[in-house]
């Protein structure tokens, strides 16, 4: 009988690349459909992202189930770690206070996606 030696080799980040991650702008947003479900998330690369959902190329997602296609709100913040804070904050706002800072900035729920492509 052979004995198996099973090696895990865990890679920890380069400090180059942590520097890199904390000083990457970071973005909250939040899609919505045509019956108001909302999906907040974030990411580095805002316009990307969206396309990705816009075209459901995550089809398990729950933004590909629900349709949620329409950018209606983001923030862009200095660095990924805040827009994640941000994201916490904003996924434990109850519905109504979701639904008023996006009109608060977005009054009419238009698509902001094109004001966001490069």
């Amino acid at each position: 009988m052979t004995d198996l030696v099973v090696r895990l080799v865990i890679l920890a980040p380069r400090p180059e690349s942590i520097r890199a991650m904390s000083s990457k702008q970071g973005y909250l947003y939040i899609m919505a459909n045509r019956r108001s479900t909302l999906y907040a998330g974030v990411t580095s690369n805002l316009a990307g992202r969206v396309h990705q959902h816009k075209h459901n190329l995550a089809p398990a997602s729950f933004t590909s189930r629900y349709q949620l296609h329409t950018l209606v709100y983001y923030e862009t913040h200095d660095t990924i770690q805040q827009a994640i804070v941000r994201e916490k904050q904003v996924k434990d706002m109850n519905r109504q206070d979701k639904l008023t800072m996006i009109r608060r900035a977005n009054p009419t729920f238009r698509d902001l996606y094109e004001d966001i492509q490069g």
